[in-house]
């Protein structure tokens, strides 16, 4: 809890702390039973059977009255039911209850909110009903309930109206539009794109795919394969992720030698005058 969150402090009442108490489970449909009881009937009777030298045998036979209370069309319940007993030794195990106490206008000191330990689970009982007929067709309803699907599939008498269907979406036909204005890619003769290739590397040494892309207006694929044939990919820095032509298919290379050559004699034929 954060320092800032608050806190009211309660008072804990401990003088049932050393009472026994059960931890009963029954099934669902008991509990739904007795959520529906009013607080003024008898919803049960519990019976223990002890025998010399045997385990007692604890059964529980549920009222009339609860068993009355029935939905239109719902499917009767079993009346008895055996409970399991298992001793609680390893865990501690506690009940508590809360109370907080009602404010009216007369009250000039309100009462704290108090907290009751109204005992320490000692046995827990699993309340188990018999296998007679009753229950076996509660059991067959609630596995048909189970068994239906949550969405089914209806046949619809009239047209209902919940959206209003387009023939085309936004996106489509402006990508159309792009792809009408633009054409068609087409993959042209291969020595025709390589004519196109050697003349722009004339100009420049290295390219990156989009602009020979637009060079060539060739596929990205098809473009590619020519690539791979008559250039190399650069992959390191300072000209990485781009192309350029191969030595054998240099041209400006020897130009460049050439050049550079002659501007070292002229270089040293300076020097000597």
């Amino acid at each position: 809890m954060s320092a800032n969150s608050p806190h009211t402090e309660k008072e804990l009442d401990l003088s049932n702390a050393g009472r026994g108490v059960w931890l009963v489970k029954v099934p669902k449909y008991i509990a739904n039973k007795w959520e529906k009881a009013p607080g003024n009937i008898e919803v049960g009777k519990l019976k223990i059977t002890k025998n010399p030298g045997q385990k007692a045998e604890v059964s529980l036979r549920l009222s009339e009255a609860v068993l009355a209370l029935k939905e239109p069309g719902e499917e009767d319940i079993p009346k008895q039911h055996r409970l399991d007993v298992t001793t609680v030794t390893r865990q501690m195990l506690g009940v508590f209850s809360h109370v907080t106490p009602s404010v009216t206008s007369d009250t000039i000191v309100p009462e704290s909110e108090k907290l009751y330990m109204e005992g320490r689970i000692v046995q827990k009982l699993e309340c188990r009903p018999y296998a007679d007929n009753c229950y076996m067709k509660l059991k067959l309803e609630s596995i048909k309930k189970a068994s239906v699907p949550q969405r089914q599939v209806q046949q619809l008498d009239r047209v209902v109206q919940n959206f209003k269907p387009v023939s085309d979406h936004k996106h489509n036909i402006q990508y159309a539009e792009k792809k009408k204005a633009e054409g068609k890619k087409m993959r042209d003769n291969k020595d025709a794109v390589l004519d196109m290739l050697f003349a722009a590397f004339e100009k420049h040494q290295y390219y990156n795919i989009r602009d020979l892309v637009k060079i060539t207006n060739q596929p990205i694929v098809y473009l590619k394969e020519i690539l791979n044939e008559v250039c190399n990919y650069n992959l390191k820095n300072p000209h990485r992720n781009m192309w350029e032509l191969k030595p054998e298919y240099r041209h400006y290379k020897e130009e460049e030698e050439k050049s550079a050559e002659n501007d070292a004699k002229k270089a040293n034929e300076s020097d000597d005058d």
